[in-house]
């Protein structure tokens, strides 16, 4: 059973955090639902709105069991798309969805060596797990091409308590706010978190 309350407040290291996902997997996608959780459509409306040239190579992070994945392949019918997670089990399920041309087991702090570079990357769902946001930045800057994109969501209560607006001031020169949302319920239907917890989106543009 999964104590959503423990999703607030932080699972613990690594570990701990790929095992809570590896035992959730199974049951992740009909949770979510349930949850009425928006943030993969609400992300690809605003991909839509502010991205006028079709990414040829996508790089989704934390993509989970592909729930955004599977948003992504809608719009994107002709895109390479490729992701990374921590959950094994996740990725499995990720993979049978046939949205990715290949799912490594990875964490995104920590850089990982691709052959290619990419015109967008998304990670959604997932910055509350970000502890160090110089490795991130610094990961997504080299994954992207000049001119690509980064979208993201976060939550509003972690936005203020790191002074979040300090570092997408200040953690990468080369990455560029393009747009921020407004406030967004995040998980409606459940319990803990309804209206008290929100998120934003966040577009960024590689220089």
């Amino acid at each position: 059973m999964i104590k959503s309350k423990s999703l607030i407040n932080g699972i613990g290291n690594i570990a701990k955090t790929r095992k809570y996902y590896d035992d959730w997997a199974p049951n992740y996608d009909l949770t979510l639902k349930n949850w009425n959780y928006q943030a993969p459509k609400k992300s690809i409306n605003l991909l839509k709105k502010k991205i006028t040239k079709k990414p040829k190579y996508i790089l989704d992070l934390a993509c989970g069991t592909g729930l955004f994945g599977k948003e992504l392949r809608k719009i994107y019918k002709k895109s390479n798309i490729y992701g990374s997670d921590i959950s094994m089990k996740s990725i499995k399920i990720a993979l049978k969805r046939n949205i990715y041309e290949n799912v490594v087991k990875n964490n995104f702090e920590i850089k990982y060596n691709y052959k290619i570079k990419f015109n967008l990357v998304s990670m959604i769902g997932a910055m509350t797990y970000c502890k160090n946001f110089n490795n991130l930045f610094s990961n997504i800057n080299y994954y992207l091409h000049k001119n690509g994109y980064f979208i993201f969501s976060h939550r509003i209560d972690l936005w203020e308590k790191q002074d979040f607006d300090y570092i997408l001031k200040h953690i990468n020169k080369n990455l560029k706010v393009l747009y921020v949302s407004k406030p967004y319920k995040y998980l409606p239907l459940n319990k803990d978190f309804k209206n008290i917890i929100k998120i934003r989106l966040v577009l960024l543009k590689k220089a």
